[in-house]
């Protein structure tokens, strides 16, 4: 009597089919999180370009005129990620508190222009360093270079103000 193997190629079928299922199960859920992640760093970006755009349409409303002081009561929009707005001057020499913070800052965005980054370095998603336009970074940076503002739950106060007779503006926190 002849005895016949049934199955045993269908099992190995089988489980070598779960296997390859699992494989892709995992390859799709990974590419979903980071798909996700990707996204999520998309709107962060999204909530620094309005701020940029936001501080500089200000400081320019300020600068056009011959005074005035704006701080925006719920203050500018920031990612938490960012733990501090630093006003900074590559030019000069760090001084007060913040000195720690210059030599990270400077290690990595120095490029002439920049007069506003983010800390800590990195925290900005591309947009770290930006220019703002028309500001007095020397009198704003005179006793502490950075000059930098706590960034608390998302919302940054800043007070922009122009005095008369004054061709520059100047920020306080």
């Amino acid at each position: 009597m002849k005895y016949i193997k049934r199955g045993t190629k269908a099992q190995l079928e089988l489980s070598f089919g779960m296997i390859v299922s699992i494989i892709l199960i995992i390859i799709f859920i990974s590419f979903s999180f980071y798909a996700i992640k990707k996204f999520l760093s998309l709107g962060d970006s999204t909530v620094i370009a309005k701020f940029k755009e936001n501080l500089q349409n200000d400081v320019n409303r300020l600068w056009q005129g011959s005074q005035g002081v704006w701080s925006p009561a719920s203050g500018y929009a920031l990612p938490k990620a960012i733990e501090y707005v630093c006003f900074v001057d590559f030019s000069k020499d760090a001084k007060g508190n913040k000195k720690d913070f210059y030599i990270k800052l400077k290690q990595v965005y120095f490029g002439g222009s920049e007069n506003l980054v983010f800390y800590p370095v990195g925290s900005g998603e591309g947009l770290d360093a930006l220019t703002i336009t028309h500001l007095d970074i020397e009198k704003i940076t005179s006793v502490n270079n950075p000059y930098c503002i706590e960034n608390k739950n998302g919302k940054v106060k800043l007070t922009i103000k122009k005095e008369f007779g004054e061709n520059l503006i100047t920020i306080t926190g």
